[in-house]
C-alpha cells in the first residue's frame, strides 16, 4: 500500500529544511506560508471513509510550503511525540485533478517527532496542537522543468487528523527472558553490550532457523511493521562480519516488508525487546552472487527494540 506523506515528504523536508520560520516552543496549529492563496478553499464532508469534496481557484500555485488549518475538529488536541492518524488526498493545483486519496484506505501514520520539528518546522507546528477532526491543507510547490523531466504543478494536500496516540516505546536494549537455543547453532557470546558471533563447525542451514536467545514480552511483530533494531551480520562459510548497527552506534528502522526474506520470515511473529539469531539460507538472503561480502547463507543477531 502506498503511503502518500512518505513519499512526498522527503522533498518537502528539503524545500523547508533551510526555511525561516519563527521557533514556536508551543505550537498550537499554526498556518505558515503564502495561505492568501488559500482563502478561496472550500471543503464539503462526504462522510465515512470518502475524501470531501475540495472547490478552489485554479491554478493554485505558491512558491513557499503552504499550511493553513482549514476546519477545525472537535477531538483532543494532537501533542508533540505523539503519532497522529491521517487521510489525505492529494490533487494537481493546476487543474484540481485527483492525484491520489488515502482516504478509502486505512490512516496514514505521521510521526510527530524531532526529525519531522527539524525537518519542516511549519508541517510540524501545523499538526502539533491541531484538534483531532481537523482539516489541514498543505500546498508544496511545482517544479520547473528540466532536462528529461516536465514541469510539475503545485500540489495541494487534503489532510484529516482522525486520531492521535502516544508513539510506540523504543527499547535501548533487548528486555525478555534469556533462552538457551538447542545445540548445533551458531554461538553468541556478548562484549561490553554487543553481540559476537562464532560460526565454527556450524553446518549450512537447509532451511530457516530463527531462534529465540531473549524472548521479549512486547507487542508480536507484524510483516508490515516498521521496525527499530540493533543487529550484527556475519557470512557463515567465513564468519567475516559484514554489517553492524553496533559498529555504526546507531539503530537502524525499516518496514519488514522492504528487506531479505530471511528476516521478514523470520522476524514476522516475534516480539519486541527479543534479541533473536537468524541462520539464513542463501535464497532467502542475496543468492550466491551477494551484496559485497554478504555472501551465500547468513547469519544474524537481531535486538528488537520497537515496532510501529
Amino acid at each position: 500500500m502506498r503511503r502518500l506523506l512518505a513519499i512526498l515528504l522527503p522533498g518537502l523536508l528539503l524545500l523547508t529544511a533551510c526555511g525561516g520560520q519563527p521557533a514556536a516552543p508551543e505550537p498550537t496549529s499554526q498556518s505558515a506560508g503564502e495561505t492568501a492563496k488559500l482563502d478561496s478553499l472550500k471543503l464539503t464532508e462526504k462522510g465515512d471513509k470518502k475524501a470531501p469534496g475540495v472547490e478552489f481557484t485554479k491554478p493554485l500555485d505558491v512558491a513557499e510550503p503552504t499550511v493553513k488549518v482549514v476546519t477545525e475538529g472537535s477531538g483532543e488536541r494532537v501533542k508533540a511525540n505523539q503519532v497522529a492518524e491521517i487521510s489525505v488526498l492529494a490533487l494537481n493545483g493546476k487543474d484540481g485533478a485527483t492525484l491520489d486519496d488515502s482516504f478509502p484506505r486505512d490512516p496514514e501514520p505521521l510521526e510527530l517527532n524531532d526529525k519531522l520539528k527539524t525537518g519542516s518546522e511549519i508541517v510540524y507546528n501545523a499538526f502539533v496542537g491541531a484538534k483531532v477532526g481537523s482539516q489541514l491543507a498543505l500546498a508544496i510547490p511545482g517544479k520547473a522543468a528540466a532536462e528529461g523531466a516536465e514541469a510539475q504543478p503545485t500540489q495541494l494536500l487534503i489532510i484529516k487528523v482522525l486520531s492521535a496516540k502516544d508513539a510506540p516505546k523504543v527499547l535501548e536494549k533487548p528486555e525478555g527472558d534469556a533462552v538457551t537455543p538447542p545445540a548445533g547453532l551458531p554461538t553468541v557470546t556478548e562484549k561490553d553490550g554487543i553481540p559476537e558471533i562464532s560460526v565454527k563447525g556450524v553446518a549450512a542451514p537447509k532451511k530457516l532457523i530463527a531462534q529465540d536467545l531473549i524472548k521479549g514480552k512486547g507487542p508480536e511483530v507484524k510483516a508490515t511493521d516498521t521496525l527499530t533494531v540493533n543487529y550484527v551480520g556475519v557470512a557463515l562459510a567465513s564468519g567475516k562480519k559484514f554489517d553492524s548497527s553496533f559498529d555504526r552506534k546507531e539503530t537502524a528502522s525499516f518496514g519488514l516488508d522492504k528487506v531479505i526474506k530471511g528476516w521478514t520470515q523470520g522476524l514476522t511473529g516475534k516480539t519486541v525487546g527479543s534479541r533473536v539469531l537468524l541462520v539464513i539460507p542463501k535464497d532467502l538472503a542475496y543468492g550466491d552472487a551477494g551484496q559485497g561480502d554478504a555472501k551465500g547463507d547468513l547469519v544474524f543477531v537481531v535486538d528488537i527494540l520497537g515496532t510501529k
